[in-house]
């Protein structure tokens, strides 16, 4: 069974603070992963939240959508791990679900997630601009609300540059919201961030990051959740508010 200490999380604070992200290899064991593989699978496609072309490839509010899968992801190793990053004062505030099927694959290119997903629209001095999109109202908050956030990306499948890893720039997260035309190729390195099966990559919003296409038509499937512990101003919650069981 797999455990944190074979990183300590010193270590992994370190990478985090200075690059903007770092992997935590076994925290899921393959009965684990194949159980919450096994509930997506089982899951109605037909709801609003669920995105698919060929085949299911993402579920938004997956937390919501699936709450038989809770236990099954905050196992205690993950638990122990959001622990040792942030105390115990941060909630879920948001839990997306994708995949790389052959048939449904995809480019993404570099960018950072610069929106909170919210419960409403509403006039709030520092948020905006503001999108709708499948019945969810997303916005831009304030700098400090994005680098406040950390995402915790749970690999079903062994993922490297060949099956649609992440790219990203190291260090970017500290530069604020950049465009990714600003970047200075002859300064900045692009690293692929390589993560095993039931491994989980810990990365901050602001990081700037990409993924190229699957070429070997081996699935990626990732369970993309972000934390808080921030309230929201009045007038706004946020959507998916969600404490760690």
């Amino acid at each position: 069974m797999g455990s944190t200490e074979a990183i300590p999380s010193d270590a992994l604070l370190h990478e985090l603070d200075a690059n903007g992200f770092a992997v935590a290899p076994d925290i899921f064991i393959p009965d684990e992963l194949a159980a919450i593989a096994g509930k997506i699978e089982q899951a109605d496609p037909s709801k609003d939240t669920f995105r698919k072309s060929a085949g299911l490839f993402a579920i938004r509010q997956f937390l919501k959508e699936l709450p038989e899968t809770r236990a099954m992801v905050f196992n205690p190793r993950l638990k122990q791990l959001i622990s040792r990053l942030s105390g115990d004062s941060f909630f879920v505030v948001k839990s997306i679900y994708f995949d790389k099927p052959a048939a449904s694959n995809w480019y993404v290119s570099y960018h950072q997630d610069l929106t909170i997903s919210v419960d409403r629209k509403a006039t709030v001095p520092g948020y905006g601009p503001w999108t709708l999109k499948q019945n969810q109202f997303a916005v831009q908050p304030p700098l400090p609300v994005l680098e406040n956030i950390f995402t915790l990306r749970i690999h079903l499948d062994d993922t490297d540059e060949r099956n649609g890893a992440l790219k990203v720039v190291p260090g970017s997260h500290r530069h604020g919201i950049l465009r990714p035309e600003q970047i200075d190729w002859s300064a900045e390195e692009e690293h692929s961030c390589s993560v095993p099966r039931g491994g989980v990559m810990i990365m901050k919003p602001l990081l700037l990051h990409s993924s190229g296409r699957t070429v070997n038509n081996r699935p990626r499937r990732v369970l993309h959740i972000e934390f808080s512990n921030m309230e929201l101003p009045a007038g706004l919650n946020w959507a998916e508010r969600l404490d760690i069981v």
